[in-house]
C-alpha cells in the first residue's frame, strides 16, 4: 500500500509541474506603442511669420523636433519663424514607455513679397499630334496645348519677341509649303507665304525686317509680313536645307545643308557664302549670341554639338539616344540651360550649356520638334 501511495504522489507531482510550464504571457500588461504625428495651423507659410505646430502624438512623454534648418525644440507644441524661403523637412520624434514614434513632413516657406522676374515658357511642336504645346519653366507646371495645327506638318518654329508672334513652318504639301504667323495663344493665324518647296526652318532679322527660310535647295528671304519674297536668295545646287539661324551679333545667316553635310554661313544680304563646318548632318540649330556660340544637331556624331560662331572648336556636349534628336533647341538664359528634343523617343531634355547635368523635362510626347523659349 505504501508503495502505491508513493507512486501516486509522484504522478501528481509530475502533473503539477507540467501545468506550470503552460502558462501564457500577458501582452495586455505592455505599454501602448507610441505614435508620432503633427499638423500645422497656418494657412500660408511665409518667411518672418510664426508657424504653429500642433503635436497630435499619442502615448509619448517627451518630444524632439528638427525644423530642417539646423534648429530643434523639445517643446510639445513649438512655434517657429523662418527667415529664408525654401523647402524644409520637419521631423518629430515622440518618446514614451512604449517606444519611439517618428514622423516627417516637407513644407515650403515662401517670401510673399518676392518678385518673379520672368515666367519663362517653352513652346514646341508635337508633330504627330499636330499641336503646338507650351510648358512654364516654373517647377511643377503642367503641359498646355496652345493650338491645334491639324492638317499641317510643322518642323521649324521661331518667336518674334518684338511683336510677340509665332512663325511656324508647314511643309504639309510638296511645293506648297507655308510660313504661318499667329499670336502666342494661337489666335489670329495667317498664312504669310505659300508655294514653298520644303520649309524646315525660319529665322528672323528684326534690324532689317527680314525672315530667312530653309526651303529645299534654297535659303529664301522675305519681309517679316511675307511681302518681298525672294525664293532663290541663296541657292546650293543639289542641296537640302534643314535648319537655319541668324546672329544679331555678327549679322550672319547660318544654315544646314544635309546632302553634302555642311553647315554654311553667309552675310545678311546673302553674299559671302562659305562652308563653316564640314561633315555636320542635322535638322536643328540655335545661335547663341550671348555666349558667341552655335549649338547644332549632328547625327553623324549622334549628339548635340557646340562651336564658336566662326566654326572653330566644335565639341560634342551631349549624346542623342537612338541617334535622333535636336530638331528643336532653345536656351533659358535665366537658368543657363539648353533644351532640345529627342524626336524619335518623344522626349524634351535639358542640360547646362556645357552639356553637364542632363535631365528629361518631359517624356511620352508625340515626336517633339522645333521650339523656342519666351522670356
Amino acid at each position: 500500500m505504501k508503495r502505491l501511495l508513493m507512486v501516486a504522489s509522484c504522478i501528481i507531482g509530475l502533473i503539477w509541474i507540467g501545468s506550470c510550464s503552460s502558462d501564457k504571457y500577458n501582452f495586455d500588461d505592455l505599454p501602448r506603442a507610441v505614435k508620432s504625428f503633427f499638423t500645422i495651423s497656418n494657412a500660408e507659410l511665409n518667411i518672418n511669420e510664426e508657424i504653429v505646430f500642433n503635436n497630435l502624438s499619442e502615448d509619448a512623454t517627451s518630444y524632439i523636433w528638427d525644423f530642417g534648418d539646423g534648429t530643434t525644440s523639445t517643446e510639445q507644441n513649438p512655434k517657429k519663424v523662418y527667415s529664408s524661403p525654401g523647402l524644409y523637412t520637419i521631423k518629430l520624434k515622440a518618446v514614451g514607455a512604449g517606444g519611439t514614434g517618428n514622423y516627417a513632413q516637407d513644407i515650403t516657406v515662401v517670401d510673399p513679397n518676392a518678385v518673379i522676374e520672368t515666367d519663362n515658357e517653352l513652346y514646341f511642336i508635337e508633330y504627330s499630334a499636330e499641336l503646338i504645346r507650351k510648358l512654364s519653366l516654373i517647377p511643377g507646371s503642367e503641359l498646355e496645348t496652345v493650338v491645334s495645327m491639324a492638317g499641317k506638318e510643322g518642323h521649324g518654329m521661331t518667336y518674334d519677341e518684338v511683336n510677340e508672334k509665332i512663325y511656324y513652318c508647314d511643309f504639309e504639301s510638296s511645293n506648297n509649303g507655308k510660313i504661318i504667323r499667329m499670336n502666342l495663344d494661337g489666335s489670329n493665324m495667317e498664312v504669310l507665304l505659300s508655294g514653298l518647296g520644303s520649309p524646315y526652318g525660319v529665322a528672323l532679322n528684326h534690324a532689317e525686317g527680314k525672315m530667312y527660310i530653309a526651303d529645299g535647295n534654297n535659303v529664301s528671304r522675305a519681309n517679316l509680313d511675307g511681302t518681298g519674297f525672294e525664293k532663290q536668295f541663296i541657292t546650293i545646287a543639289g542641296g537640302a536645307m534643314r535648319a537655319i539661324g541668324f546672329s544679331k551679333k555678327t549679322n550672319q545667316i547660318f544654315f544646314y545643308e544635309v546632302n553634302e553635310e555642311y553647315m554654311y554661313v553667309a552675310k545678311s544680304d546673302g553674299t559671302g557664302v562659305e562652308q563653316l563646318i564640314e561633315g555636320a548632318y542635322g535638322y536643328g540649330m540655335f545661335v547663341d549670341d550671348v555666349n558667341s556660340k552655335i549649338y547644332y544637331d549632328d547625327r553623324n556624331n549622334a549628339g548635340l554639338m557646340s562651336a564658336n560662331l566662326d566654326g572653330t572648336n566644335p565639341v560634342k556636349i551631349a549624346s542623342f539616344s537612338g541617334n535622333r534628336g535636336g530638331s528643336g533647341m532653345a536656351i533659358d538664359y535665366d537658368e543657363n540651360k539648353i533644351y532640345w528634343s529627342e524626336t524619335n523617343l518623344g522626349n524634351v531634355k535639358r542640360a547646362n550649356l556645357d552639356g553637364t547635368e542632363v535631365e528629361t523635362v518631359r517624356s511620352g510626347l508625340s515626336n517633339p520638334r522645333g521650339m523656342f523659349i519666351k522670356h
